[in-house]
């Protein structure tokens, strides 16, 4: 049973650092609250999210139908990350396209919107600008950080950048850092991206159109990669849509998986930025903790004080568990504490935001224990 959600924005004045050596003022993150903060603030989840998704964790929207948030199966009363007991915490990243400040929004220096001068920021930005929220919220110290996909390269980064202020980090369908195939995929997206007609350079809002099709294609790219072949083969195989026989042409929708791509791709262009999503896929890309520590992710992760929980899903190539395991490995080599789970599940990358009993039974089993530890 979902329940009923309202989101919020807050504004900063001061300006951001950004790994870019540049700055940005005068910009707002959207957020949503789930739960009550304790008297001593100290069951505070931040929840982060990956590339297409939002603050909206959890919950749905009062008279909306079908707007329940993309880990509503996850978060809630009585859930794995329950509420009854934690305040959970989802924040959009800046320059995403929903609510937080991005490309869309007024650049104050012109008066027109920012498009392709928005500056380019990087998940350790991100984790900035939500330690920047919480603060504000009077929250020093987190409960648990936790995230799926580059939301788990967040809370990773969370770890690493602000090892103080959390206790434990839920890490789901993950890496440390992109492999050159991923950086591949990103890239080949953000071709058809540029490369559309109606791109403009980024800057297509002055000219009342959305480059659709450059989304579309990128779109359908990315999800070819968030499924298994299993899945794709069980789902759809080689059969044709209903009722059509092969015709023998080059460019006609005639098997059901290219249906499904193409329906996939037009719903995503209805709703996504283009900017956006140069955006986020450009620090996918640029995430390497281990970068500055001459490649050692045990260097790396010399810093981080938490607890941690990694779970991988087997048919996920994308973030394969080979990924979780190198990050496994170099916070044991660190004796940290470390949880790892590695679920034999169909799903591929989407397994993360799936309902599988197993996984959401460990998740739970891991978040009992945290609240045990706050009694």
């Amino acid at each position: 049973m979902s329940f009923d959600v309202t989101p919020q924005s807050m504004s900063f004045a001061t300006p951001l650092p950004l790994r870019s050596g540049t700055a940005i003022a005068d910009y707002a993150l959207a957020y949503e609250t789930y739960g009550t903060l304790n008297a001593d603030r100290s069951n505070a989840v931040l929840v982060c999210h990956a590339l297409n998704a939002s603050h909206h964790v959890a919950g749905q929207y009062a008279g909306q139908p079908k707007s329940q948030g993309w880990w509503d199966n996850m978060i809630g009363p009585g859930k794995s990350v329950d509420t009854d007991r934690f305040f959970v915490i989802g924040i959009n990243n800046l320059g995403s396209c929903f609510g937080s400040t991005g490309p869309m929004h007024t650049n104050p220096a012109t008066g027109r919107p920012w498009g392709a001068d928005f500056p380019v920021v990087t998940v350790e930005d991100w984790v900035d600008a939500q330690a920047r929220l919480l603060d504000a919220l009077g929250i020093d110290t987190l409960a648990a950080v936790m995230g799926g996909s580059l939301g788990g390269m967040q809370a990773l980064s969370w770890t690493l950048q602000y090892p103080e202020r959390v206790r434990h980090a839920a890490v789901i369908a993950s890496a440390p850092n992109l492999n050159a195939e991923n950086i591949a995929f990103n890239e080949v997206a953000r071709r058809a991206i540029v490369t559309d007609p109606d791109f403009h350079g980024g800057h297509f809002y002055d000219h009342g159109v959305v480059p659709k099709r450059g989304l579309t294609i990128a779109r359908m790219i990315g999800h070819i990669t968030y499924l298994s072949d299993d899945v794709m083969n069980a789902k759809f195989g080689r059969q044709l849509r209903e009722g059509m026989q092969v015709r023998y042409t080059t460019h006609d929708v005639e098997f059901q998986i290219e249906s499904y791509l193409r329906h996939q791709g037009d719903k995503f262009s209805e709703y996504f930025d283009a900017n956006t999503y140069l955006l986020i896929t450009r620090a996918l890309d640029y995430f390497d903790p281990a970068a500055a520590y001459g490649g050692s992710l045990r260097a790396a992760f010399e810093r981080a004080m938490a607890k941690f929980l990694l779970v991988s899903f087997t048919t996920d190539w994308r973030f394969s568990p080979a990924r979780s395991r190198e990050i496994v490995k170099a916070l044991l080599d660190n004796r940290r504490s470390v949880s790892y789970a590695e679920i034999d599940a169909p799903h591929g990358h989407d397994a993360f935001l799936l309902d599988d009993t197993r996984y959401l039974g460990i998740v739970r089993a891991w978040f009992d224990g945290i609240a045990k530890e706050l009694q």
